[in-house]
């Protein structure tokens, strides 16, 4: 028995990977062809809506796939992947500053459901832990840590002003603001999140999905973290909707259920949080800067290499005017 989760034979270690390398696969080809990404997140999305999640995931249902937090995440992720194919393949949109606050309003949008999610599973008061919903929970301080721990993380959300398109053939979507600091802030929470409110489910939803879009942001596509984040979330939300039986019976890894671990994952969660909100905060009062219109991280080695890749010697250095 492990610290987190049960131990896991070689079966479902193998079929973990097989998970991983499938996400990064499906969001490599729906990032590298426009009509790839048009066929998995809507046509494919339209065919699952009419016949087969009101099946799979109705309300009620025993795999507990028929909450509201499981529709809402499914269609808000894929609002987020359609919106930002919009911006990619939409030459002027690109060059609306309405339309660049759209990635920041979904990616805070969808942390606010976490967070909103995670204090009602405190609210439930499953001090022993119970199923609710069909999905195992235990309440705890670690709701409150990691609820707050998500607010703040949209607090740190700051630089969609500067977001623009790749000159490469992909066409993605580079935020070059979102560097490693936000990325490990997000994940840590995010991955609190699911341990705290998903926890049978979070070796897949949790681990094996954050690195999906992880790997590819620092070895593949850098400055791309979000469209990565959206498209390997629609994917997998949209497997689970479909095969709800996967995670509790097909290759299943329960957590080991101990309070303590809860604790520690939203303990690391939160300080993680508290600490990029302090060094960001200083950044922005040594600068005097407005994070609601400016660039914070622009003298980072991690922003100048993003735009360094991703532009051309053309294009301007970087946007960070008082707009």
């Amino acid at each position: 028995m492990g610290i987190l989760y049960e131990g896991a034979n070689f079966n479902i270690v193998a079929i973990w990977f097989f998970i991983l390398f499938a996400l990064m696969a499906f969001n490599e080809f729906g990032r590298s062809s426009k009509w790839g990404g048009i066929v998995l997140f809507l046509i494919v999305p339209i065919i699952l809506t009419i016949f087969v999640w009101p099946t799979t995931a109705a309300p009620g249902n025993e795999y507990g796939t028929g909450n509201w937090f499981n529709w809402v995440k499914t269609y808000s992720a894929l609002a987020g992947c359609l919106g930002f194919m919009a911006i990619r393949y939409i030459p002027s949109l690109a060059k609306k500053k309405w339309a660049l606050c759209f990635p920041a309003f979904i990616l805070a949008f969808n942390i606010l459901e976490a967070a909103i999610r995670d204090f009602q599973c405190f609210g439930y008061g499953a001090w022993n832990g119970a199923y609710i919903d069909n999905l195992w929970v235990i309440s705890g301080p670690w709701n409150i840590m990691n609820g707050i721990a998500g607010l703040l993380n949209i607090i740190l959300i700051c630089g969609w002003f500067g977001i623009f398109v790749s000159k490469d053939k992909t066409k993605d979507m580079i935020w070059p603001d979102m560097i490693w600091i936000y990325v490990l802030a997000y994940d840590l929470w995010n991955f609190a999140y699911t341990y705290n409110c998903i926890a049978d489910h979070s070796v897949y939803c949790g681990l094996a999905l954050l690195l999906s879009c992880t790997i590819p942001t620092f070895f593949i596509k850098k400055g791309a973290w979000l469209q990565h984040r959206a498209q390997t979330l629609a994917l997998w939300i949209m497997f689970v909707m479909t095969v709800p039986t996967f995670a509790d019976r097909i290759a299943p890894v329960p957590t080991t259920h101990n309070p303590t671990a809860f604790f520690i994952v939203s303990l690391l969660a939160l300080i993680a949080n508290v600490v990029a909100a302090v060094y960001q905060i200083n950044i922005i009062m040594k600068r005097k800067l407005n994070p609601l219109k400016n660039e914070v991280y622009v003298n980072t080695k991690a922003y100048k290499k993003v735009i360094e890749e991703n532009k051309s010697l053309k294009d301007e250095v970087h946007v960070n005017i008082n707009i």
